[in-house]
């Protein structure tokens, strides 16, 4: 298989981890009342677009603020990414939800606070955005973010299927702790990818 090609595959894989697709089926099929499929697949399109267009931005002005603006390095980023992100996987662990509340409000403001950001463009993929542009490439990074929305998108539109057919089987709960066990080391990686960077500066100075 073309070495290009499996790194296309596995940091695609990365982002939908980040992105974590099973907190938005379960969001999405919590609200009340219930939206019927062209809602749900207007709603989809609109926080995908929104997502792809910050994660875009920060892929490829994203170092450039950090650096020049605020005088940030990418592993600083990466270890405060890292903590925020464990935390909402250790609510998951704990609570079986990801968030607290169903989605309340009209669905062009949902589309955008918090399907759009923070909940697919959050603080992990915005971090790995910004780190792997650095490291990897744009049009690795690129790539690798459009499949990786692209399959969320999938999953966003057949949320209300999926939900119930896992609801059938008593298998939410279970699901929701698995993924967000998965995200916690996930955060604990990028900490630890963030902190190793920085030794690896000091110890070259």
């Amino acid at each position: 298989m073309n070495p290009d090609f499996t790194m296309v595959i596995e940091t695609t894989l990365y982002f939908l981890a980040l992105i974590n697709p099973a907190s938005k089926i379960f969001l999405l099929s919590s609200i009340d009342p219930p939206i019927d499929r062209k809602k749900l697949f207007g709603l989809s399109v609109q926080s995908t677009v929104v997502a792809f267009i910050i994660l875009l931005m920060v892929t490829f002005i994203g170092s450039f603020i950090l650096r020049s603006v605020f005088h940030v390095e990418i592993y600083s980023l990466k270890v405060a990414g890292g903590i925020i992100l464990f935390i909402i996987g250790l609510q998951a662990v704990r609570n079986g939800r990801f968030y607290e509340s169903s989605l309340h409000g009209s669905l062009s403001d949902i589309s955008v606070v918090p399907l759009g950001a923070p909940l697919i463009a959050g603080p992990g993929t915005i971090t790995a955005a910004i780190s792997l542009s650095s490291s990897s490439g744009l049009w690795l990074t690129t790539s690798a973010i459009t499949l990786a929305l692209a399959l969320n998108f999938l999953m966003m539109i057949s949320s209300t299927w999926i939900a119930k057919i896992l609801g059938r089987f008593h298998v939410i709960g279970p699901l929701i702790r698995i993924t967000g066990l998965i995200v916690a080391a996930v955060a604990v990686q990028m900490v630890l990818g963030g902190i190793g960077d920085w030794y690896s500066l000091v110890k070259v100075k």
